[in-house]
């Protein structure tokens, strides 16, 4: 049974390692034994056939377990010869050349080339059918070694082995005899359906046929006639299978009975052989936002006083098993390696006992999480009753395994271990190859929710991170936990619990809120409950994907302060992994919903709180100045507003992260060599890169603790971008441009931050020359590593512009003349974060109106959007946008100096980019048109008399039309809406007598009328209302046109089938009036007759909707809306006047209709403001 064991010991899923050298007398004794097996003639007689079986024998006692340095092609030849040796009349010889092929490609680490493979697979293929059943077993494991990582090349077999009647059907099924060859064959299946990179894949009625099969064996409840670890290796086989089927044949679970049963298999499989617990599944699980059923049927402690008693006896010696927390962590993983035997019950009492100990930390309703550890004690306890002093020093190796009851249940604990583990790896597969949107349909099927009194704690996810036994299967569980929890935002954005609900029902937000309290709980019970390090790991990055997505301002307070509590002794944990996830964990603390209240207080606490000082493996909390290699100088201590020492509360996480990336290693610093601990080692760099990051979580989220610390942090940049590993670089980098961003925010006019609170302007300039006196500009030139110089860009760009313009001149010069030489790099990446550097550097006030540099800039921008990269086009379309926004401020300059000396040429080239750029990308188009609208809005009428213009106007103005009426992404319309409404501004262009005013006109009404998306009308309602002459809307019909346009819109402001829509219906409603009114204000007396019949037909519609813009105005921040009141009436009383003012024929009686349609309106609002109106506009009069 030796290849028994060969096929079980590797999972059909994982690829062979490369052949290793043998020695030469291996090497010798197979070439040996190959040459004699050559030298054979097949021949009947009973001394060949005992010669054969001689020779097979010694081939396969070779040791081998050196590896395989035999060449795959000569291992092929022996197999095939073997095989021509051996009749299939000849049953033994038969089983035993397919020992030998099972154990010479599983042993050699070879994969049979497509020639051999021919001849071997016909040959096995045909000793099936032919020989005697009980040499199937071992025919089939030959088979199986095959097909592994081959599938590709079996295509023309599959018919016969995958078929309707196909052997591997027949033999797979349940019908059959032999459990031990049912579980070959569908072991054969699963490694035909393992992938290999760059091969076809199974057709996919083939991986439907495999799956169905896989899917019925784990359904299938055990045989009687099969024992528990054949049982366990068939499910083993099965979920590798569909495993394989996900992965490689990209399979999607597209019907939802597919999904469903397969989910209701995979968490039947999870807890297989749980201790403890034993589940009844449903066929099919369906998506619910609610709990479907409680399966679980709870096993009663056999001897629930013992246990009892026991519990309370380690409760009791707490103190002492918590220094040995790690020593079990080793002794657990050891077991974990050597067989998945975890039984040592000191181990176990230790992890009740932490979790006994801390339960009422966690729990929202005092004792009601008592039941769940004291569940998962007395699951302990009931299942291990051999558990002795004796047990502890049974090795758990499989070789090692007696035939003694402990042995055998040893054993088949580890196979039912790697069930879970199985079951936990396809789920985790699924969750790949599913929409989010319809993994959470089964929420609740695996995530816990807080059990209601009385009732059991439903099965779940966190059932095995509580209660099982191994450490792997608890990070499996962890993993696929965390794999569910990433990208859940959006789902669990509906989660509230700030106020109590008292309603006869509980609504789904309530039932989600609970969701996500309860695994705080049962997280942090295995957080301080796990010894394994791995498993600790896994833990923390889970609560680190949990904080990341969950809505914390919507969820009452305290969650948070717990995981924060309980991750601070981890902070100093002795295994580096624990510590870099325990660094990312606070990184998501500090960056989810940021800044929130509860945050905030927790980075104020003191150092010391929560911070063990025992086994400390990080650096320790220091002074603030300990690590510099120098004083700071006079010019530092100027800057007193930026030391922690000013704060009577420093932020010790801040400090923590600085000591963790400056300082060495605590245990490098002792005795007589702590003067020179600056050469020593430093923290490992997953360490220190995990701090540079909560840094700059910290500076974006909560700059006003960050800023208490500014010049220090500005030191540790320079420092970090001093350094030879470029990641440290990097993240230093990265670091800059956050604080650089932070201070931006603080001098923005709207600004919540008080002018006496943000960091002076003097320290800011300061920290600045400071970083450009230091290695940031050798980060900038350092093209051997572009990422780098890229985000040394960005950071460059971070820079407050009242700084800049503080800066020394040299300094100023220094950044755009690297901005300006890096726009030729050859990378991308450098080059895009240049052209958005120099698109930032253009709004500067003190530079947008230097001539040279806006010009120097320009034709930078103008190369770049010639680049093959869409990147690169997309930031410098950004930057043109950017650049002629500079142009239409510099407009409203009184010095006229800039617009005569721009170069006319240069706008030239400038017009037909953003034509050329304006059929590019959504991402170049947006930007593209918004820079049209402008350039066209800054023309002098110098350059339109020009003839080479009108053509270049012509196509500009086209090439805005014609994104206006495509179907193309939203924003870019917006953008061409806006940009059209610039057009409009410029009184020199020939608005209303040139040709394309009319189509113009009408690009825009079909948008107000029929565009889907509403705030993209509004922008069409908005540019509409522009033009401020009757002359500019052109004929009479034109006019109608708009104006029938603009009541169309105004009735079907509702019609919307997308309920995110709605919300802009009383904006669209407030632009559109605004429209209609600025129409009536500039109407001639031929225009009248028009409007005259909208109001016969339309007339109450248009009142009423008129009356609720003056009574409520626009709703929202909508630019262009007029907001008070005044100037709403003020709009309506200008239309009255400009009416009464418009010379008519006698007897004409539109004016007299619409005149007294607008005093209708005016008198109507007057009643109902009280008056006050009507005061109002006297007193305007």
């Amino acid at each position: 049974m030796a290849a028994v064991q060969v096929a079980s010991s590797l999972p059909c899923g994982q690829p062979r390692e490369a052949p290793r050298e043998l020695s030469p007398e291996q090497d010798d004794g197979f070439r040996r034994l190959s040459a004699r097996l050559r030298a054979l003639q097949p021949d009947d007689s009973t001394v060949s056939r005992m010669e054969i079986h001689l020779l097979f024998d010694q081939l396969i006692s070779e040791n081998y377990s050196e590896g395989g340095g035999v060449a795959p092609e000569d291992v092929s030849a022996v197999l095939v010869r073997a095989c021509q040796l051996v009749p299939l009349s000849q049953n033994h010889l038969v089983s035993k050349v397919s020992q030998l092929i099972h154990h010479l490609l599983y042993r050699l680490q070879v994969v049979v080339d497509e020639q051999n493979l021919d001849f071997l697979l016909t040959y096995t293929i045909s000793a099936i059918q032919q020989c005697s059943s009980w040499t199937h077993m071992e025919i089939l494991q030959a088979l199986a070694a095959l097909v592994y990582c081959n599938g590709s090349k079996c295509q023309k077999y599959l018919p016969d082995l995958l078929g309707k009647s196909g052997l591997l059907m027949k033999l797979s099924d349940s019908a059959h005899s032999d459990p031990e060859v049912r579980r070959a064959a569908v072991h054969c299946m699963a490694n035909l359906c393992l992938s290999v990179p760059g091969q076809p894949y199974l057709e996919e009625s083939y991986q439907n046929v495999c799956f169905q099969a896989f899917l019925t064996i784990l359904q299938s409840p055990k045989s009687s006639d099969m024992d528990d670890i054949t049982f366990c290796m068939l499910l083993q086989n099965a979920l590798k299978g569909i495993q394989s089927l996900l992965n490689g044949g990209k399979m999607r679970m597209t019907e939802t009975e597919h999904l469903g049963a397969l989910l209701a298999v995979l968490k039947k499989a999870m807890f297989h052989g749980l201790p403890g617990l034993n589940i009844e599944m449903p066929t099919v699980l369906y998506p619910t936002p609610l709990p479907q059923y409680d399966g679980r049927s709870p096993v009663k402690p056999q001897q629930p006083e013992p246990s009892a008693a026991r519990l309370s006896a380690n409760k009791k010696k707490k103190h002492k098993v918590k220094p040995k927390k790690a020593q079990q962590g080793e002794k657990e993983e050891e077991e974990e390696s050597s067989g998945e035997v975890e039984a040592a019950p000191s181990l176990n009492r230790g992890r009740v006992n932490m979790c006994g100990e801390n339960t009422w930390r966690f729990s929202p309703r005092g004792s009601q999480s008592l039941p769940v550890d004291g569940d998962r004690a007395a699951g302990r306890e009931q299942v291990w009753p051999f558990a002795s002093s004796n047990w502890k020093r049974a090795s758990s190796s499989e070789s090692d395994y007696s035939d003694s009851e402990g042995g055998m249940q040893g054993k088949m604990r580890s196979y039912q271990a790697k069930v879970r583990q199985g079951a936990l790896a396809c789920f985790l597969s699924t969750i790949k190859s599913i929409e989010k949107k319809v993994l959470y349909g089964y929420w609740s099927a695996f995530v816990p929710d807080t059990p209601e009194l009385g009732s059991p704690q439903s099965v779940s996810l966190m059932t095995l991170t509580l209660k099982d036994p191994s450490p792997k299967t608890r990070a499996c569980a962890l993993q696929v936990l965390s794999a569910i929890l990433e990208g859940s935002k959006q789902f669990l954005s509906v989660a509230e619990d700030t106020t109590d609900h008292k309603m006869a029902f509980t609504p789904f937000s309530v039932t989600i809120a609970s969701s996500i309290r309860e695994l705080h709980r049962c997280l942090l019970l295995a957080l301080v409950a796990e010894s394994s390090s791995q498993t600790l790991t896994q833990i923390i990055k889970c609560l680190a994907n949990l904080v990341s997505n969950a809505p914390y301002n919507r969820l009452k307070l305290s969650l948070l302060t717990k995981v924060w509590n309980h991750i601070k002794p981890y902070i100093r944990h002795k295994d580096v992994n624990v510590r870099v996830s325990s660094l990312t964990l606070l990184g998501a603390i500090v960056s989810t919903h940021a800044p929130l209240p509860e945050v905030q207080l927790l980075l104020q606490q003191p150092c010391s709180s929560g911070l063990s000082s025992s086994s400390s493996a990080t650096p320790h909390l220091s002074t603030p100045d300990c690590w510099k290699k120098v004083p700071a100088g006079p010019s530092l201590e100027e800057a007193s507003v930026s030391s922690p020492k000013a704060s009577t509360e420093p932020c010790w996480l801040i400090r923590l992260c600085i000591s963790t990336v400056v300082l060495p290693k605590e245990d490098s610093c002792s005795g007589s060599d702590a003067g020179s601990s600056l050469g020593s080692t430093y923290e490992p760099s997953p360490m220190r890169l995990e701090a540079l990051q909560v840094l700059a979580h910290l500076a974006k989220g909560y700059f006003s603790m960050a800023q208490l610390y500014l010049m220090e942090l500005g030191e540790v940049i320079c420092k970090c971008m001093g350094e030879a590993n470029p990641s440290i670089q990097l993240h230093g980098v990265k670091l800059l441009e956050e604080l650089g961003t932070g201070l931006i925010q603080q001098y923005k006019p709207d600004s919540s931050t008080a002018p006496e609170q943000r960091v002076p302007l003097c320290v800011v300039v300061m920290f600045w020359t400071m970083m450009l006196n230091g290695p940031l500009p050798r980060a900038l030139q350092s093209s051997e590593h572009p990422t780098l110089q890229a985000s040394a860009c960005d950071a460059l760009s971070s820079i407050l512009p009242e700084a800049f313009s503080s800066l020394p001149n040299d300094k100023q010069i220094l950044c755009i003349t690297m901005l300006l030489g890096l726009n030729d790099s050859k990378n991308h990446l450098v080059k895009a974060a240049t052209s958005r550097a120099l698109g930032v550097y253009v709004l500067f006030p003190c530079l947008r109106q230097d001539v040279i540099f806006v010009a120097d800039t320009a034709n930078a921008i103008l190369m770049s959007l010639q680049d093959k990269s869409l990147n690169v086009r997309a930031k410098a379309a950004w930057s043109l946008g950017n650049l002629t926004d500079t142009l239409i401020v510099n407009m409203d300059t009184p010095d006229p100096s800039f617009q005569d000396e721009f170069s006319g040429l240069l706008l030239l080239k400038m017009l037909q980019s953003a034509i050329q750029a304006s059929t590019d990308k959504d991402k170049v188009k947006s930007n593209a048109v918004r820079a049209l609208g402008n350039l066209l809005h800054f023309l002098q009428p110098s350059h339109i008399e020009r003839p080479r213009f009108a053509e270049i106007i012509e196509a500009s103005i086209q090439a805005l039309i014609s994104t206006v009426v495509n179907e193309a992404a939203m924003k870019v319309r917006w953008n061409a809406c806006y940009a059209m409404g610039n057009v409009f501004k410029n009184p020199a262009l020939p608005l209303g007598s040139a040709p394309w005013t009319s189509q113009a006109y009408k690009a825009l009404t079909s948008v107000v009328m029929s565009c889907k998306n509403f705030k993209v009308r509004i922008r069409s309602a908005a540019a509409l209302s522009i033009p401020g002459k009757r002359a500019q809307y052109g004929s009479l019909e034109q006019f109608a046109q708009i104006w029938n346009a603009l009541v169309t819109a105004l009735q079907k402001s509702e019609d919307t089938t997308d309920f995110l829509e709605f919300k802009y219906c009383a904006s669209l409603r407030t632009h559109v009036c605004q429209a209609l009114l600025h129409l009536l204000s500039l109407a001639s007396a031929s225009d009248l007759p028009c409007i005259l019949e909208t109001l016969e037909l339309n007339g109450d519609m248009i009142q009423s909707y008129v009356l609720q813009f003056l009574k409520s105005g626009a709703e929202g921040d909508d630019p262009g809306a007029v907001h008070t009141p005044q100037e709403r009436d003020q709009m309506v009383r200008v239309a009255l006047t400009h009416i009464h003012s418009v010379q008519t024929l006698a007897g004409d009686t539109a004016k007299r209709v619409i005149v007294a349609f607008l005093e209708g309106i005016l008198a109507v609002h007057c009643d109902s403001s009280g008056g006050q109106v009507a005061l109002l506009g006297s007193s305007d009069q």
